[in-house]
């Protein structure tokens, strides 16, 4: 079993940026695939980034590209998820989520979740 715990969502105002975290425990850290995901009341849960084992690989969603970045400190058993120039339409429940072997951007191929962090962005 992973556990992981999310952190650093808050309101913000639109252009601004905020630093999410995902602190992981249970298992060996570096054996995982991090992913974050987000979920805006009505809507399927989106795939907004995710993360190699090793933080060599990293992919994007289409509508976060260029203004989100994923990393992670393996020393720290933690992943980020570094926001900025936020909009309105990010406003969602943030996720991390695990999987061992391969990265996917599918969350139904992630095992493990937290239990989110909300973000708000007004306009």
């Amino acid at each position: 079993q992973v556990q992981l715990v999310e952190a650093g969502g808050q309101l913000v105002q639109a252009g601004g940026s905020l630093r999410l975290s995902c602190a992981a425990s249970g298992r060996t850290f570096s054996d995982y695939n991090m992913g974050w995901f987000r979920q805006a009341p009505g809507k399927e849960r989106e795939f907004v980034a995710r993360i190699s084992t090793r933080g060599f690989n990293r992919y994007y969603g289409d509508s976060v590209k260029g203004r989100f970045v994923i990393s992670r400190d393996n020393a720290k058993n933690t992943a980020y998820l570094q926001m900025d120039s936020l909009k309105p339409e990010d406003t969602a429940v943030y996720f991390c989520a695990a999987r061992a072997y391969s990265g996917s951007d599918d969350p139904a191929d992630y095992p493990y979740w937290g239990r989110g962090t909300q973000v708000t962005v007004s306009s």
